[in-house]
């Protein structure tokens, strides 16, 4: 079974969502997992992926079907079920539950402050809860 962990964000601010996945894919990185980030809008966080952070950088591709072109490349985005070569940690940016649950170590959801995201946020930990997934939420 997966655990799944619930970050739940207070700040308002303007791509806080994927501002934290960001920082989240970049711990996971140094303690030498792969990760899949799953996002309906794959462009943007592949930008902010290049800029999130002055002193770092995080070497990822957008998936199209096909593995990593390096084995450095420790970050996936697509909007898609992910690649079966990072299945360390899934972050969901999607409101939706993911078709694979168990396929992942670990899956991180990220909720904002947005009243209907946090309304399908409850569903999905439901869902997970449902499918006997260890759980924990942190509010940050």
């Amino acid at each position: 079974m997966s655990r799944v962990d619930f970050y739940v964000l207070s700040a308002d601010a303007p791509d806080a969502r994927l501002r934290y996945a960001c920082r989240l894919a970049e711990r996971a990185v140094e303690q030498g997992c792969q990760v899949y980030i799953q996002t309906p809008d794959v462009q943007k966080l592949d930008d902010m992926l290049w800029t999130f952070s002055d002193g770092s950088f995080l070497p990822h591709e957008i998936y199209r079907g096909q593995a990593a072109a390096h084995a450095r490349v420790m970050v996936m985005v697509g909007s898609e079920i992910g690649p079966s070569s990072h299945r360390g940690l899934l972050i969901n940016l999607t409101d939706a539950m993911p078709a694979d649950v168990n396929a992942y170590d670990r899956i991180a959801e990220i909720v904002d402050v947005d009243p209907e995201r946090k309304r399908a946020a409850r569903e999905r930990f439901k869902q997970y809860r449902e499918q006997g997934c260890a759980m924990e939420s942190h509010n940050l």
